[in-house]
């Protein structure tokens, strides 16, 4: 009966944590546990459709896992007549209907939906109580303390001070790395050779043709697109573990040494695909790390420590830097545009439809796919934006719609901060940006392009070269002195005045034209 309902437990679509000590003791028939699928969270930015498919399905399964815990469950649907299309007024509507004494949910990682909760938790007039997810292994503060006084923040720092914090390859001495070396990143920037197999990854195919017409009546709007019947994202607990050990299995020994590369033959690589699921909460990170490290300390020569060690930075370093970061420094942090960058995305940034092939197939992929991965989003996607001069907010937009795995904790402090150094250097110690060269090296983009790779200017100049130096140009006033690409203005100071200027008028031209290149 309504009347026996004393708590309400709120779990959001990103929390989707087997493990969290709700589910540790038995359910009780006084607790009520509420998910919801709200316009208020397909709406925020234009989401692509496998994005929005990917989380409602992967919050019914994990619904119908709590149901079979024995827990009860109240699952808002998007089509419910009862839904008020919003997270707080839901709550608000069980907590009247049922009388509810007790309000707890599971600290958000948006600080969006924080403020929404707490403000809402002000208002109930009932216990309101806010809990830990259990799942990130530093506290939202750790970053802000471990630089505490220091205007940039040093990935490597805060990476080995979770390497220490949990003992992973360490020495027995708890000080000392594994071989005696923290990072491999400089042996894991190798082109992918023409003649290696590239493995297919594990098929999750399911029809979400009946979810797509649910979104497409409500006038959901969305982007890329999905084959209904082969909607291919682990969103069980159970799938995600068989794409972790495929990844451990197959793929872990090949990434080390071509994580950087990018390719036309296939878009996921030696990558894990596991980002989704992390993000979401089906995988923890530690048990990601110690899958991995199992399978090395049992074939130490199928995976090397370049490999292993590269793959446990991004999971114990990066994504734990990135949340840190995003926690210190919100919400300031969205409206930083250190370049004052004004200029709109280019229209084919939705649409794929550019000549430049790194672009147009980058792009291709994202829409089919709703995934790149971390070198396509930087030196492609997100190092044209930034020679173009885009708007951070525009960039950021693209970014947190367009993929599987984006959540604004993660999304904006790699594309406001390490992408489009919008943050003037808190994330990263210089712009990264590049020419065509580097796309040359470490794909094979450039050899069908309609673009000339080597050309500066002229008929068919690639854009990347003449606006990689017109960018340098645009901001010599506060970057010049950056000494980590200081080479860089004197190359271009040693330049014959009539070259730069056939350069820069290139880079003009192009920046005019963005929506035709």
């Amino acid at each position: 009966m309504a009347s026996n309902y004393q708590r309400l437990r709120l779990v959001l679509g990103d929390q989707l944590n087997h493990r969290h000590s709700w589910w540790r003791t038995p359910a009780d028939p006084h607790t009520l546990c509420v998910l919801m699928e709200c316009r208020s969270e397909t709406d925020y930015v234009v989401h692509h459709i496998q994005k929005v498919l990917g989380f409602f399905l992967a919050m019914r399964a994990f619904a119908e896992h709590l149901r079979q815990q024995g827990h009860t469950v109240h699952y808002i649907a998007l089509d419910d007549p009862e839904n008020a299309q919003s997270i707080t007024a839901n709550i608000q509507q069980l907590v009247e209907k049922y009388h509810i004494q007790t309000f707890e949910y599971q600290l958000p990682d948006e600080y969006r939906l924080d403020e929404a909760l707490r403000k809402l938790s002000q208002t109930l007039g009932i216990d309101c109580q806010a809990v830990d997810s259990e799942h990130f292994l530093s506290h939202r503060q750790e970053v802000q303390e471990t630089f505490a006084g220091k205007k940039t923040y040093l990935l490597e720092t805060f990476y080995r001070r979770m390497r220490k914090k949990y003992q992973i390859l360490m020495e027995a001495d708890g000080d000392t790395p594994l071989t005696g070396r923290w990072n491999y990143d400089a042996e894991n920037r190798k082109k992918l050779p023409r003649d290696i197999d590239i493995p297919p990854a594990p098929a999750f195919a399911r029809d979400v043709s009946a979810m797509g017409q649910m979104l497409s009546r409500a006038g959901v709007r969305t982007i890329g697109r999905v084959v209904p019947e082969h909607f291919d994202w682990p969103v069980t607990r159970a799938e995600s573990l068989q794409l972790l050990n495929h990844f451990v299995q197959i793929r872990l020994s090949y990434f080390g040494d071509y994580q950087d590369a990018m390719t036309e033959r296939d878009p996921l690589l030696f990558h894990s695909k596991l980002s989704f699921a992390m993000n979401i909460k089906l995988l923890h990170p530690l048990e990601v790390v110690q899958a991995c490290i199992a399978h090395w300390q049992q074939q130490p020569e199928a995976v090397s420590i370049a490999a292993l060690e590269g793959f446990i930075r991004q999971i114990i370093g990066w994504r734990e830097y990135m949340r840190g970061v995003y926690w210190a420094k919100m919400p300031e942090y969205a409206t930083l545009n250190y370049f004052n960058h004004t200029a709109p995305l280019p229209a084919w940034y939705w649409t794929g439809d550019t000549k430049m092939n790194c672009l147009r197939h980058a792009i291709g992929q994202s829409l089919e796919h709703a995934y790149a991965h971390h070198i396509q989003r930087l030196m492609v996607t997100g190092n044209f934006a930034l020679l173009l001069g885009v708007h951070p907010d525009e960039v950021d937009a693209w970014y947190l719609g367009i993929y599987m795995d984006a959540i604004e904790w993660v999304e904006i402090t790699n594309t406001r901060g390490m992408s489009q150094f919008a943050d003037g250097g808190i994330v990263g110690t210089k712009p990264y940006v590049s020419s065509a060269n580097y796309i040359d090296k470490m794909s094979d983009y450039c050899q069908n392009c309609h673009y000339n790779k080597k050309a500066k200017y002229g008929e068919r100049a690639c854009p990347f070269n003449s606006l990689y130096w017109d960018f340098y140009d645009r901001h010599a006033d506060r970057l010049e002195r950056n000494p980590r690409i200081g080479v860089m203005y004197r190359t271009w100071a040693k330049m014959r005045p009539d070259e730069r200027a056939r350069i820069l008028a290139q880079a003009a031209a192009y920046r005019a034209q963005a929506d035709a290149l």
